[in-house]
């Protein structure tokens, strides 16, 4: 995979180059590994193999074998790409979705919330006017229900932007929205490195700070995004009032945030108790 070239060898098992423990283990003998390139770059490895002992490859083989490992790598190409389009696809119909809800929706809720308070002003009956004040907060109630919904349905952030513009941008909406004062730090050589996995990291990002936005009762948070080692660290942190993060229930919200940190290969720490504020640690291959 470093160089890009094919590599053949008699007896793979017996090689200290450092091979994976499963070669020695299937005590693998004569073998050719090959480079999948996709996009220009050697992305996996196609290994043919005999056992120990076995019959040697000569150059007519080896040259078969670049020629499947080429039309196999177009296949994985072509896979890759059309999730990619599923992808754009399922982000251009969520940002129709929210659009719709925040233009038609939320707006006609304000405006039968005006209505309302206007009849409650007209009212003589302290009782109905109690009685309509409390519709109206419950419609306010529904309207930050809906923009929660909206800030989660929106993945577009990234349409035109870098990942560390798209956090940034991230950061200033949902202080915008909720008043909470949001600091963004991003390495930026780190997220020029992680542009295939942008999405996630975002959609993590969002679903921390929805949660911060709806439970924590935060004045302020932090998002950063740094390296340590090989693997980059995505820090996001609020001074709110925490939970115990020892307990058994940890709701849908942390639940999705696992498991989207597992498609990236990462793994989530959450550091908080009740009073202290809460921070989530993902870590993944940088």
């Amino acid at each position: 995979m470093e160089s890009g070239r094919p590599l053949v060898t008699e007896a793979a098992a017996s090689h200290s180059g450092g091979y994976q423990p499963i070669i020695r283990l299937g005590r693998v003998g004569p073998a050719i590994f090959v480079p999948l390139r996709v996009s220009g770059r050697a992305t996996g490895t196609l290994m043919v193999a005999n056992l120990t002992g076995g019959r040697l490859f000569n150059q007519e083989t080896v040259r078969l074998v670049e020629t499947f490992a080429d039309q196999a790598s177009v296949a994985i190409q072509y896979a890759r790409a059309q999730a990619d389009v599923r992808r754009l696809e399922l982000m251009d119909e969520r940002e129709r979705i929210a659009r719709e809800l925040h233009d038609g929706i939320i707006q006609s809720l304000f405006a039968v919330g005006m209505n309302l308070q206007s009849t409650a002003l007209m009212s003589r009956s302290p009782e109905t006017s109690a009685r309509v004040e409390r519709a109206v907060e419950e419609l306010d109630r529904v309207i930050r229900d809906l923009r929660n919904y909206i800030f989660g349905l929106r993945p577009g952030i990234l349409a035109d932007r870098q990942l560390n513009q798209a956090l940034e941008a991230l950061g200033e909406e949902v202080s915008s929205m909720s008043q909470i004062e949001i600091e963004v730090e991003v390495d930026g050589a780190l997220s020029a490195a992680l542009s295939s996995r942008s999405h996630e990291i975002v959609q993590l990002t969002r679903e921390a700070l929805s949660n911060i936005t709806r439970h924590s009762r935060a004045t302020h948070a932090a998002v950063r995004l740094s390296r340590r080692g090989a693997n980059a660290i995505l820090a996001i942190e609020d001074d709110g009032v925490g939970f115990d993060a020892s307990g058994s229930s940890s709701g849908n919200g942390l639940r999705n945030m696992r498991e989207r940190a597992a498609v990236i290969g990462g793994k989530l720490r959450i550091s908080s108790s009740k009073g202290k504020g809460t921070k989530l640690r993902f870590t993944f291959p940088a």
